[in-house]
C-alpha cells in the first residue's frame, strides 16, 4: 500500500501502553503515523529520537487541526479518555480509545451518541477480543460444540503493579468483562462485588475484588481480580452443558483446551441414580498465534476504511463501563446486587 493510500493516524498518549500503539502503527503499511502526542517532555524526547519522521507534539489541538489525520488513538490516562475522545469525535475523526472507554456510563453513552451523530467509528481497546484463542472459543460456542453456556469464571491475579489512582476492579476487570460479554453475546443485567483494601487502606483502593455478573437466561460470570496473590494467573473457564473450555493466557503452548466433560441425567431419574458424569478426551486446538495488539490495530484501520463497526465498538465499551460502574457501586455497598440498566 502506498503512503498516499495509508490512513493518517495520530497516537495521543505515548507513555505506558501507548508506546505499544506507536510501535504497531509505525510498522503497519496500512497506517501513516503522522503524530505522537504526549504532555510529558521526557516521553516526547524519547519518541522524537525513536521515530524521527513523525511529528511529536504536546497539544492535541495540533493533531486535530491537521486534516491529514483521519484516525486518532487515545491511550492517555483513563480520567482523560472522555475529554480527548469527545474532542476528536467533534473534530470529525474516527477514534480508538483504550480501555476503559471512560469512567462513567453517562460519559460512555455520550461518546457513543456523538460517534453515531457524526458518522464516526468509535472503537474500544478490549484487547482480548482480538486474541486468537478467544476468537476460537467464540467459534466453539457459536457452532454448538460446548452446548448451552451455563457460566463463566475468570481469574486475573498477580503479585504485581499496585496502582494508587484506580482499584483492581477498574484496572483489571475490563478484560474479563469484555470477554464474558463477547462470549455470551449479551451484557449483564446485574452485578454484585466484594473486595478489600489491604495494601492501601488509607486510600480506599481495593487490591482484591470478587464479582458476580448475572446475564439473561440465568447465566453467570464470576471474576476474581487481585494485585495481592502468590500466583500469576490469566485464566478464563467456560462451562457448557455439553463440553467445557479453558483459555489460559499464561500458557506457552496450550492457550486453549476443550474438555469433553459434562453431566447427563438418566432418562428415568431416581434417587439412587442421581446424575451421570461424562468424562471424555481433552483437546488442544491448533491456533495460529499473532500479537493481539497488532490484530486490534489492523481491525481499527479496517473499520476506518470499510465504515463497518468493529467487534469492540462503542456499544461494547459502554456495556463494560456500565458493569464496572455497577460493580463499584456494589463494592461501596458491601456487595449489594446492583441492577444495570440499558444493557443488551
Amino acid at each position: 500500500m502506498s503512503r498516499s493510500e495509508a490512513i493518517g493516524v495520530a497516537v495521543v498518549g505515548a507513555g505506558g501502553w501507548g508506546k505499544n500503539h506507536v510501535r504497531n502503527y509505525a510498522a503497519l503499511p496500512e497506517a501513516d503515523l503522522r503524530y505522537i502526542c504526549d504532555r510529558e517532555e521526557t516521553i516526547r524526547t524519547t519518541m522524537a529520537a525513536t521515530y524521527p519522521s513523525v511529528s511529536v507534539v504536546a497539544d492535541v489541538d495540533a493533531v486535530l487541526s491537521d486534516a491529514s489525520v483521519s484516525a486518532v488513538v487515545v491511550a492517555t490516562h483513563a480520567p482523560s479518555h472522555f475529554k480527548v475522545a469527545e474532542a476528536a469525535l467533534i473534530a470529525g475523526r474516527d477514534v480508538f480509545v483504550e480501555k476503559p472507554l471512560c469512567l462513567s456510563g453517562a460519559q460512555a453513552k455520550s461518546l457513543c451518541s456523538l460517534a453515531e451523530q457524526n458518522g464516526r467509528i468509535l472503537m474500544v481497546g478490549h484487547l482480548l477480543l482480538y486474541h486468537p484463542a478467544v476468537e476460537r472459543l467464540k467459534a466453539l460456542i457459536q457452532n454448538g460444540e460446548l452446548g448451552d453456556v451455563l457460566y463463566i469464571y475468570a481469574q486475573r491475579v498477580n503479585l504485581g503493579v499496585v496502582r494508587q489512582d484506580e482499584n483492581a476492579w477498574w484496572s483489571l476487570a475490563p478484560h474479563d468483562i469484555s470477554v464474558a460479554n463477547y462470549l455470551l453475546g449479551a451484557s449483564p443485567d446485574a452485578v454484585s462485588a466484594t473486595g478489600s483494601c489491604y495494601l492501601q487502606p488509607e486510600r480506599g483502593v481495593e487490591d482484591v475484588v470478587f464479582a458476580t455478573m448475572h446475564y439473561p437466561g440465568r447465566r453467570m460470570a464470576h471474576i476474581h481480580v487481585s494485585w495481592l496473590d502468590p500466583h500469576k494467573i490469566r485464566k478464563l473457564t467456560v462451562v457448557g452443558d455439553r463440553k467445557m473450555a479453558v483459555f489460559d493466557d499464561t500458557s506457552a503452548d496450550q492457550k486453549l483446551a476443550v474438555f469433553d466433560k459434562g453431566v447427563e441425567p438418566p432418562a428415568t431419574l431416581s434417587y439412587e441414580e442421581g446424575v451421570r458424569i461424562r468424562t471424555g478426551d481433552i483437546r488442544i486446538p491448533a491456533l495460529k498465534m499473532a500479537e493481539p495488539l497488532r490484530r486490534e490495530c489492523v481491525a481499527f484501520l479496517d473499520a476506518v476504511r470499510t465504515r463497518k463497526a468493529p467487534v469492540s465498538d462503542g456499544q461494547s465499551g459502554l456495556d463494560v463501563v456500565r458493569a464496572l460502574e455497577g460493580g463499584a457501586a456494589s463494592l461501596a455497598q458491601g456487595g449489594a446486587r446492583i441492577e444495570i440498566g440499558g444493557g443488551r
